[in-house]
């Protein structure tokens, strides 16, 4: 066992009257109690940093054997588990059960402190350090902090321009797995988050989120220079711009500059002379969707 550390007793059972022992092996970290030597060095690894089992098609390399197997899968695409109620595949037994928690809205691990549950132990272990303040995960290259290694994992591919995870329909990459499967509903047509007050669906649960404030009036985002108030984290950044005077979408072209990404992409127009908005009726197009609306009133009479 090298340096790792453990303990060794015997276990007394007593069974139909008669006394015997059994070897019991003990993880001096979390306690854990295996009844063979073999099966706690397994266990060992989880604590360590060492990961034995490497994947011969990208070298990402695992701590347990099951999870380097369920890994291959992305590779020769099995996905053997499926959803008995919306069919989606997944090619882990433990992924899909997350999944089914969609269905079923448990969400079985809850904070102490403020009460917001989770469907996963690492989103609530992650979430529970905005409380205590702790980033333990540091960007070496220009010193950002982050409360999950995956988010710094995935934060390091703004320095590398790595996109590893690319749609098989449209070939766009994306820096994480969920961006991936986000982006691949546009195909699908699959919208797993309903409104139940309108019915309305959407591809991501954060556009429900917002979506539902519509209902109940919710502006929980606020400006501190002039009090306006949103629905939206994303449209209170916009905002801000108004006050600060930042405007960081600029046109390679002629440097004008917009507040918000949309705006450029609109301007850019100009330049390569689409018009990508076409009446139906006439035929006549048009750089952006609601000057079309209002052309469409000359033809209703509106």
């Amino acid at each position: 066992m090298g340096n790792e550390k453990f303990r060794h007793k015997k276990n007394v059972e007593r069974q139909e009257g008669m006394r015997s022992e059994r070897d019991i092996f003990i993880c001096e970290v979390c306690n854990k109690a295996f009844d063979y030597m073999k099966s706690l060095k397994l266990h060992i690894i989880v604590h360590s940093e060492e990961r034995p089992y490497a994947c011969v098609e990208c070298n990402k390399s695992f701590k347990r054997s099951g999870d380097l197997k369920v890994h291959q899968r992305t590779h020769t695409g099995e996905r053997p588990y499926n959803c008995d109620i919306c069919n989606k595949s997944f090619t882990g037994q433990r992924s899909l059960k997350r999944h089914q928690f969609i269905h079923t809205g448990e969400r079985p691990h809850s904070c102490d402190i403020c009460n917001n549950s989770f469907i996963q132990l690492g989103h609530l272990i992650a979430h529970q350090r905005k409380h205590t303040g702790e980033r333990p995960y540091s960007c070496a290259i220009c010193n950002k902090s982050f409360t999950e290694q995956g988010s710094l994992k995935q934060h390091q591919r703004i320095h590398t321009g790595e996109r590893p995870y690319s749609c098989d329909i449209c070939n766009k990459s994306f820096t994480e797995q969920s961006s991936l499967n986000r982006h691949q509903r546009i195909h699908t047509g699959y919208r797993p988050y309903s409104c139940d007050i309108c019915n309305n669906s959407f591809i991501q649960r954060g556009h429900l989120v917002v979506h539902q404030r519509i209902h109940t009036g919710e502006r929980p985002f606020s400006c501190g220079i002039c009090n306006k108030s949103f629905n939206e984290q994303g449209a209170l950044k916009v905002h801000r711009r108004i006050h600060t005077g930042e405007r960081p979408y600029s046109c390679d072209i002629c440097n004008n500059s917009f507040i918000e990404r949309g705006h450029l992409i609109v301007h850019q127009r100009i330049h390569t002379g689409e018009r990508p908005y076409s009446c139906d009726i006439c035929k006549k197009s048009f750089t952006q969707s609601n000057n079309l609306k209002v052309h469409h009133s000359i033809h209703s009479g509106e």
